[in-house]
């Protein structure tokens, strides 16, 4: 009995396990190789629709700038106790004119992304007192401990 326990033990641990490693896509699929078919001053609106989709976020300041994300996440082997690691990560920045042509493409893979430097120092804001709600509210105190206004001021 006790062995058939330790055997389903066993059992259970290794069907949850898998030996297939696990990739989770997310945005346009291959999109280094659909980036190449863009030329420009010749490549339209419609046609990037066509061949990519729509964009996975545009700018806020200018609606003819558009990114195409493509992100690639493997989860490590068993041994490394299945940790994320980031395989593919691709942005494509399209640019298009007020025609509707292409005007700029740029290509960001893994590997000529820039790291960004984070400053470490920290900012305080200054919290005051004589904020409109703090009059407002010490008014009200006022008229309620006083409503006849005849009490002295201090």
């Amino acid at each position: 009995m006790k062995n058939l326990f330790i055997f389903l033990l066993i059992a259970l641990f290794f069907s949850a396990c898998t030996l297939k490693k696990i990739n989770q896509h997310h945005g346009v699929q291959f999109l280094a190789k659909k980036q190449e078919k863009l030329t420009l001053n010749f490549t339209n609106k419609n046609d990037i629709l066509n061949l990519l989709g729509p964009p996975s976020t545009k700018s806020t300041f200018d609606s003819n700038l558009w990114f195409y994300i493509e992100r690639k996440i493997t989860h490590s082997s068993l041994i490394a106790l299945g940790k994320e690691e980031i395989t593919v990560n691709n942005v494509l920045i399209v640019e298009i004119d007020n025609k509707g042509l292409l005007k700029s493409k740029e290509f960001l893979n893994l590997k000529n992304m820039k790291d960004l430097d984070f400053i470490q120092e920290r900012s305080y804001t200054n919290y005051n007192n004589k904020t409109f709600i703090y009059d407002f509210l010490s008014s009200m105190r006022q008229k309620i401990n006083d409503p006849l206004g005849k009490r002295k001021k201090k």
